[in-house]
């Protein structure tokens, strides 16, 4: 695939780029060990400086960098720059809170004299340098919820984005030089996915952190493995939406329209299957469809779109492949499900009912605006049909009842429950999956932990 910025809205190609040669990746490699040597040893304070200054830089470049984001993979301007901003207070959060998050902890006084030691602590030491391989959806947010706990814990970064958003790649490089980090702190490497097994085999790589497919995880978490080296992996997502009777009916299908079509529908996290319950199914059905029906596809430089293009060809025909395979085995096309006259790589919300086991729909991930509707005679056949999934990312329930709410967050097999909201991604809040949605977390004091040394220090009596 090659390194290049074309523009889903035209398919016209905007700015190519080389690969890096083998020689420029060996320098660089080089750098990232010796920055390392010295900028884990600065202090808490000086990281939290030059952070705070990526973030006010970012928010001065925001309309800039919000319109390279909509150019290199088509998601709504508007949208784009609220990624930049959320970037930016992700920043000043990790920030502010690192310092506390990787406090030394001290044992019970009770285990320490039982353990022999005048005194012990744990320590968390950073690892050295980690390559991130990041995918092009969410091009700023992906890498800097990377980025800003691994640089506040004293690591250095490595970035091999995705082949179409390299100046976006180059745009981040460039944020935190510009900020004060030394060259060596974050590079970016324009590389095809080729690359990204040698260099993850080079003893200087200490980690890796990768946001993706399935097969990338798979590859990456397999040299990873042989290498003997720490991976988090967040991978696909099929997120259940549940409704049940108690729901206010209104709201769910008001936020259902946003959590599966938000950026344009190609979020992991996006809400993707839709379980209503059997006494409020027709009502919710009737709402959810009109929301995505009344919705606005267009150019995503406008300010009133609401869905743009997808980001490539490809996904759009991968995308067609489920629906239309759906449509064979019987599946009811509610809306959409047509593609469009016209340049561009746009798909219409489209919303499915009638989903059958046998449907790959009901087990692949749909990367584009298109909901699937199930319809659950009671609570444990939403449980089932919810967790009837290969992917564990998140999940949504709506219900008032909190005997409901417990039986959910007991059952359902994801890495996070919202319930009576969307799925979002915060700072303060663990993120990850389980099943092929991943491992590990990011995000919180668990994300920046990830990619630490836990060491022990134990002292004699």
């Amino acid at each position: 695939m090659p390194i290049a910025t074309v523009n889903p809205a035209n398919g016209e190609t905007f700015k190519t780029y080389e690969a890096m040669g083998e020689e420029e990746i060996e320098r660089r490699l080089q750098l990232a060990e010796a920055t390392f040597r010295t900028y884990r040893t600065t202090s808490f304070a000086e990281r939290a400086r030059l952070l705070h200054r990526a973030a006010d830089l970012l928010d001065e470049d925001q309309r800039d960098i919000a319109r390279v984001m909509t150019t290199e993979m088509g998601k709504p301007v508007k949208q784009a720059r609220a990624e930049a901003a959320k970037c930016a207070r992700a920043m000043r959060w990790y920030a502010d809170h690192a310092e506390e998050l990787l406090a030394d902890e001290e044992p019970a006084a009770a285990d320490v004299k039982d353990s022999g030691a005048s005194r012990a602590l744990v320590r968390y030491r950073p690892l050295g340098p980690v390559l991130a391989v990041m995918p092009w959806n969410f091009p700023l947010w992906q890498v800097v919820r990377f980025a800003a706990p691994a640089l506040m814990a004293g690591n250095v970064g490595l970035l091999k984005h995705a082949s179409n958003v390299p100046q976006t790649a180059l745009y981040l490089e460039d944020l935190f030089h510009r900020a004060g980090f030394t060259e060596g702190t974050f590079q970016t490497l324009l590389i095809g996915s080729g690359a990204v097994d040698e260099i993850l085999r080079d003893d200087r790589v200490k980690a890796a952190t990768l946001t993706g497919s399935e097969p990338a995880g798979r590859a990456v978490a397999s040299t990873a493995g042989e290498m003997i080296k720490k991976t988090v992996l967040e991978l696909g997502g099929s997120d259940p939406y549940v409704v049940m009777p108690s729901a206010d009916i209104d709201r769910a299908a008001q936020v259902a329209v946003t959590a599966r079509v938000q950026n344009n529908g190609q979020s992991c996290i996006a809400a993707k299957r839709f379980i209503v319950h059997t006494d409020v199914y027709d009502a919710f059905a009737e709402r959810f469809v009109a929301g995505m029906e009344a919705l606005k596809v267009g150019d995503p430089l406008e300010e009133d779109t609401e869905i743009g293009p997808l980001s490539s060809e490809q996904g759009r025909a991968d995308l067609e492949e489920l629906v239309d395979d759906a449509r064979r085995g019987g599946a009811s096309v509610l809306c959409g499900g047509e593609r469009p006259d016209g340049d561009g790589w746009y798909y219409p919300p489209t919303v499915l009912a009638g989903i059958t086991r046998e449907m790959r729909i009901h087990r692949e991930e749909a990367f584009g605006p298109v909901a699937t509707l199930y319809r659950a005679a009671d609570l444990d056949g939403a449980v089932l049909i919810a967790n009837d999934s290969p992917f564990g990312l998140s999940s949504n329930v709506w219900t008032r009842d909190e005997t409901d709410v417990d039986r959910f967050v007991r059952d359902l097999e994801a890495g996070g429950v919202y319930v009576n909201g969307m799925t979002a991604s915060h700072p303060a809040f663990p993120f990850g999956g389980v099943k092929r949605s991943g491992y590990g977390r990011e995000l919180s004091g668990h994300g920046i932990r990830e990619f630490c040394n836990i060491t022990t220090v134990w002292h004699g009596a």
